[in-house]
């Protein structure tokens, strides 16, 4: 499964941007208001909760400076990444698309696609307000 969030415009150069979200503490910031819990367990590992939903933790699986960030879920049972693709539209501002893809049963997939579209879609707005 595929979701692509809006390309949101932020008022952060691209580096700026890039090293916002390379830094796992600036994810608690951006998350959606009915987060009920969120922990940093390491400098590249962090979880968080929504209410009524399971924990859930990432780690920063990949960076190429400037351009992108790719969170992965630490967990085997739902695995998935949430990439951040940044792109320089001035000096002081950028654009930001996040995709989440992982594979999931259909069943499973037709539970989780509204949630997933909405947290994406709520990240991808709270960006934009930074």
């Amino acid at each position: 499964m595929k979701i692509e969030g809006p390309n949101t415009s932020v008022n952060k150069s691209q580096e700026e941007l890039f090293n916002f979200l390379t830094e796992v503490a600036n994810y608690e910031k951006i998350m959606p208001e009915n987060t009920q819990k969120f922990e940093i367990l390491s400098d590249n590992k962090f979880l968080f909760q929504l209410k009524g939903m399971p924990e859930i933790g990432l780690k920063i699986q990949e960076q190429k400076p400037n351009d992108t960030v790719v969170l992965g879920s630490i967990s085997d049972k739902f695995a998935f990444s949430l990439t951040g693709n940044i792109t320089a539209t001035t000096e002081a501002t950028s654009d930001i698309q996040l995709v989440f893809a992982g594979e999931f049963n259909s069943m499973m997939a037709m539970m989780i696609k509204s949630p997933l579209k909405k947290f994406v879609n709520t990240l991808s707005e709270n960006l934009g307000k930074l």
